[in-house]
């Protein structure tokens, strides 16, 4: 049996929160119960929005939480030329094309139905001819999506396995074409998650409910880049005491406030996996 390698995947763009933590736990125990390894890799591939202070905070939350992990943290920024040897893998195939739209003008697309991650894309720049596209590129930003419908033809049918789900059907078709390559950074989420993970070999890949469908998208990936496919163990999302999920978009109170404030880290991180969150911990998260 081969060991057990999980890891910790934070943005830099935010301070981490509850929900972090309980995502970070969980991987975390689960490489040490099976004597396996638990990485920690910054996901600093937006230049926009990563704050160096933010990394910082990153690794004091998570040894607060009692929480170690094995090697050197890994940047993605360190490793573009992995995701640029892959997403040229796919032009190469001719299952990547340049996309000129902006997210006003998908947004207002009527007839673009919702995916997981909101609109899917209508398709507008796939179906622009070769010329149009060179003359384009030499003057417009572009991001890089995939066909999906060429790239799920050339696959064909995928399983990929979730610990509590069991063997799931893969159906990428249904996120559309999404985007591999962002206009303002050289990759994105999806291209470089799935390299990541099977570069660090990966085996056990850890993250909330959130990110199912994603998975789908992952597995497609994995088959055109001749990678391996890790075990998903998708967990509930942590709530506040008004049932809405911890994130970073609606303000959810940073673990360093909580630090700050005197909260015992192991404490928490002991109630965290005991599933024993109650109203005075909620609390001190809001």
């Amino acid at each position: 049996m081969s060991e057990i390698v999980t890891r910790f995947a934070p943005s830099p763009t935010g301070a981490l929160h509850l929900g972090h933590a309980f995502s970070a736990v969980r991987a975390h125990d689960l490489a040490r119960a099976a004597g396996g390894r638990f990485l920690l890799r910054i996901e600093d591939i937006d230049p926009g929005r990563t704050r160096e202070a933010h990394v910082a905070a990153i690794l004091d939350d998570l040894t607060w939480l009692g929480l170690t992990w094995d090697g050197e943290v890994v940047r993605q920024s360190a490793r573009l030329p992995l995701y640029a040897a892959a997403l040229d893998r796919l032009k190469a195939a001719g299952l990547a094309y340049p996309c000129f739209c902006t997210r006003a003008e998908i947004a207002a697309s009527a007839a673009a139905p919702h995916g997981d991650g909101g609109p899917v894309y209508p398709g507008t720049c796939r179906r622009l001819d070769a010329a149009t596209r060179e003359a384009r590129m030499a003057s417009e930003p572009h991001a890089w999506r995939i066909d999906m419908a060429a790239a799920v033809a050339r696959a064909g049918a995928l399983e990929w396995q979730d610990e509590t789900a069991g063997i799931v059907r893969a159906d990428p078709l249904a996120q559309g074409d999404v985007v591999l390559a962002r206009k303002d950074a050289p990759v994105s989420y999806h291209l470089a998650v799935t390299v990541d993970d099977a570069a660090q070999g990966v085996t056990d890949v850890v993250r909330g409910e959130d990110l199912f469908a994603a998975t789908d998208v992952h597995r497609l990936l994995q088959a055109l880049l001749d990678l391996p496919t890790p075990l998903y163990h998708h967990h509930p999302l942590v709530r506040d005491i008004e049932g809405r999920r911890f994130a970073k978009r609606d303000g959810a109170r940073p673990l360093a406030d909580m630090r700050r404030d005197g909260v015992d880290g192991h404490a928490l991180a002991d109630a965290l996996r005991a599933g024993r969150l109650d109203a005075g911990i909620l609390a001190a998260s809001a």
